[in-house]
């Protein structure tokens, strides 16, 4: 690893607004797409370049070694079931606010981790920093203007989303010893294997159910929300964990980590430019928590890290 450079900056940077961009994507892909058919084609459209990294620099992918079912597993905890859970969410939540919800993973990963890893217990700093920042997301919840009976449960969906993501990094470790690249292709392929029958079952048949899965067949498709759904799946999915590669590679985990500050500030931007979303006092309150939840949580990682 190496100090960071001006150029690393500028990639943490974008790697942020691009994730950051997911969010109003996700809302306007909405706009003609079910949550089901939103997840497939995200994970379709990302899989097609990190697929072909691994062809163009000939590593083995291992979707179908003696390993499979950690693939299988992850690609449905950290992929399908976050994807669907997200989009179904979006539709009826602003996306500046799925993406502070969404900010919360760095807290609720250092709570799972506590019992799920080794070297991850939870200290002093830590439960500040995350009764902080959950503290800032329930205050975001009292906001009736954004967050009401109509829309509650969808926010609550964004914020298991989040969860699920968390899990499914916690399985990741199970097969740390790959390669990235390998790692990522296989999770992508078994993800694409279980959202497909499921997806093409809700869109061709259409079942009228309480979720809504699905939009009507006859329903005409927004240029719009097909440039989405593409974006989403080549930039957001696909070439954002290329640039994640490089960073974790150049400038290792602490430094990719810190892109956890800018995904909220952006979301909260990019809505408002091109969604017009409105900011609530309360909506900037939360923001601030979560940040400061965020950086505490990260501090106490660092310092045991040293002291470690």
């Amino acid at each position: 690893m190496r100090e960071p450079k001006l150029i690393d900056y500028f990639l943490l940077t974008f790697l942020a607004l691009i994730w950051a961009s997911a969010f109003f994507n996700i809302k306007i892909a909405t706009y003609s797409y079910g949550p089901v058919m939103i997840a497939f084609l995200r994970i379709f459209f990302g899989a097609i370049p990190v697929v072909g990294l691994c062809l163009f620099k000939k590593i083995k992918i291992e979707a179908f070694s003696k390993d499979w079912y950690w693939f299988a597993l992850i690609g449905v905890v950290n992929l399908v079931i976050p994807f669907f859970l997200i989009a179904y969410g979006v539709q009826k939540v602003q996306s500046n606010l799925a993406a502070i919800l969404m900010a919360t993973t760095p807290l609720s990963a250092t709570v799972l981790a506590h019992f799920f890893t080794q070297n991850e217990k939870i200290n002093f700093t830590k439960i500040f920093g995350v009764l902080i920042g959950f503290s800032g997301i329930v205050f975001l919840f009292s906001d009736k203007f954004l967050i009401n009976e109509n829309n509650f449960i969808s926010a609550i969906f964004i914020l298991v989303g989040s969860t699920f993501y968390v899990i499914g990094g916690l399985l990741t470790l199970k097969v740390s010893n790959k390669k990235n690249e390998n790692v990522t292709s296989s999770i992508l392929i078994w993800a694409t294997i279980f959202i497909l029958p499921i997806s093409l079952v809700l869109y061709y048949f259409n079942p009228t159910n309480a979720f809504a899965f699905i939009n009507d067949l006859h329903f005409s498709h927004r240029m719009d929300s097909t440039l989405s759904i593409i974006y989403l799946g080549t930039v957001p999915t696909g070439i954002a964990w290329l640039i994640r590669f490089r960073i974790l590679k150049n400038n290792g985990l602490v430094f990719q980590a810190q892109v956890a500050y800018l995904i909220p500030i952006f979301g909260i931007i990019l809505g408002y430019l091109f969604l017009n979303e409105i900011i609530t006092s309360k909506v900037l309150i939360a923001l601030i928590a979560v940040i400061i939840g965020i950086y505490l949580v990260k501090k106490s990682n660092k310092i045991n890290i040293v002291s470690g």
